[in-house]
């Protein structure tokens, strides 16, 4: 008999795969008391309990944390996965509450809905002063077009809106399958009468929107964001709703929650929620009976698809390719923030004894590593086909021969309309995991840590250059790694630093002549 520990509120419904099964009993935490913690095998949690190393401590025998919903900021993942505890979500239960809520927002932002409801209520009756604008012909710009942005996308061709969309890894195939018009980031910025964010919040879309761009906006242009907070930078957003230039911004989510910036609340061209985008009954029973089922499914020994943090593979097999398996994630991290473009091919080629392994797994690994950061929901070995499939991306994998040398090695090569990117890799043991070749060039680094990405021309002086302005910056280089096709030809750089760098060190560096591009990487 397993034992489920409900410790905040969801409804019997929800959890009724766990409440029909035979070996199962739930007990709930504000309602049980005949029940020990020792013996609790699974804990369902929704925002309110903090699982964290304390609460962790008096579980002796947990073996999976289920979160109904999506964000698990709630959990120390860090903590359960030292424990050997998995942690598992619902991603896909609020979809399409969040899309019909931005939609809700997009509404009643451009026809002052709220404002006019209140001006009713407080016993006046000023139609004058609340004129809106029509949905209808007007051009609405998705940024970012994962499940949410493309459930919003279909609803919004429902009002006859023209849809465009900025995601950089979005394929020409998948924008002419859902009848968009993919754009850069300016394009969509000039042209959208009403811009709606749906992106994950990473270091790259972390004030998206903000004080240098937003001039670039169209004016009296409306901003939506029940994404997450800090993509539209706040500040930013207020102070072009106080010059005009925004004409008004519908806001779920802040960078603080509850928000502490009262005056962008305040403003009167501004309605807010305190984050509803999953707050429907469907999408509360939807999240509950997702994680019902695969806290099931896991006791019940069968493989779950929402395992944030621990792979669903035989244990034997992990350890033999464990190694292998992270070399995989990471060489797709890097492969993916090195593409500023989309991917519609990814071929992971094999070497050595690695061949003799079940390298399927790794392939999935290494697409999971590609599309973490690329799209707004966890992505493991299990959900990567699925999620590369639906965005578009092909992958295959091959085993040949030729090892270049080495006793193991991967190769993993991404293609897209612009991009062709190649990386070698390997595992040495009592050296770890090194990358062995980028793009032509040969060189020699451990993936791990913040990393700087340089292709530069082999002239003397370059490397003095970047260093002065790491000096400048009072930033430390810990190691530096180059390569190079040919004497005063094209030439690379991989430094690995003690600090994530700053935009000023980077644009610094993008002016030294000789460099052609740098990037961060972050590991």
């Amino acid at each position: 008999m397993y034992q489920v520990l409900v410790a905040d509120s969801i409804s019997a419904d929800g959890l009724a795969p766990l409440l029909e099964a035979e070996n199962i009993r739930v007990v709930r935490k504000d309602s049980d008391s005949s029940f020990s913690y020792d013996e609790i095998d699974a804990l369902l949690v929704r925002s309110a309990t903090l699982v964290n190393d304390e609460l962790l401590a008096t579980l002796p025998n947990l073996k999976v944390i289920a979160r109904a919903g999506v964000g698990v900021d709630n959990i120390d993942v860090q903590a359960a996965t030292k424990k050997g505890i998995v942690v598992i979500n619902a991603p896909d239960g609020n979809t399409i509450s969040t899309a019909e809520h931005t939609l809700a927002m997009i509404s009643s932002l451009v026809r002052h809905i709220p404002q006019a409801n209140m001006n009713v209520k407080s016993s006046h009756w000023d139609r004058k002063k609340f004129i809106g604008t029509e949905l209808f012909g007007k051009t609405l710009g998705i940024v970012g077009f994962g499940r949410i942005g493309s459930e919003i996308a279909k609803r919004a061709k429902a009002f006859q809106m023209k849809v465009v969309v900025y995601d950089p890894f979005l394929t020409e195939t998948r924008a002419e399958k859902l009848d968009v018009v993919s754009l850069s980031l300016q394009e969509v910025m000039k042209n959208a009468d009403i811009i709606t964010v749906h992106t994950p919040l990473t270091k790259e879309t972390k004030g998206l929107l903000n004080q240098d761009n937003m001039p670039e906006l169209k004016k009296g242009v409306f901003l939506v964001n029940c994404a997450r907070g800090g993509i539209i930078d706040e500040d930013a957003l207020l102070h072009f709703l106080n010059t005009g230039h925004v004409a008004g911004a519908a806001l779920d989510v802040f960078e603080i929650e509850p928000p502490t910036k009262t005056e962008l609340i305040m403003h009167e061209n501004v309605i807010a929620t305190p984050h509803l985008g999953a707050s429907t009954k469907e999408a509360q029973y939807n999240v509950a009976y997702q994680v019902s089922k695969d806290v099931l499914a896991f006791l019940h020994g069968q493989s779950v698809t929402t395992s944030i943090n621990l792979p669903t593979i035989p244990k034997d097999i992990l350890n033999k390719i464990k190694p292998f398996f992270q070399l995989g994630k990471t060489v797709g991290s890097i492969l993916s923030q090195s593409s500023k473009g989309p991917i519609e091919e990814i071929t992971a080629t094999y070497a050595g004894k690695i061949t003799e392994w079940e390298t399927s797994i790794i392939t999935k690994s290494i697409i999971a590593g590609f599309l973490q950061n690329r799209v707004d929901q966890t992505v493991n070995e299990v959900n990567a086909a699925t999620i590369a499939k639906e965005r578009g991306i092909m992958y295959g994998e091959k085993h040949r021969n030729e090892s270049f040398g080495y006793s193991n090695l991967i190769q993993v090569q991404a293609k897209g309309n612009q991009v062709d990117l190649l990386i070698r890799a390997t595992y040495i043991e009592g050296f770890g995991a090194r990358i062995v070749h980028m793009n032509g060039f040969d060189i020699d680094f451990a993936p791990s840590g913040h990393l700087l990405y340089v292709q530069h021309y082999d002239r003397p002086g370059v490397i003095g250059q970047l260093g002065n302005i790491f000096g400048k910056h009072e930033t430390n280089i810990a190691t530096m790694h180059v390569g190079r096709m040919l004497q005063g030809g094209k030439a690379i750089m991989m430094l690995s630093v003690d600090k994530p760098l700053d935009k000023l060190l980077l644009d610094e560096i993008l002016l030294i002549p000789d460099i052609a591009f740098a990037i961060t990487l972050d590991l």
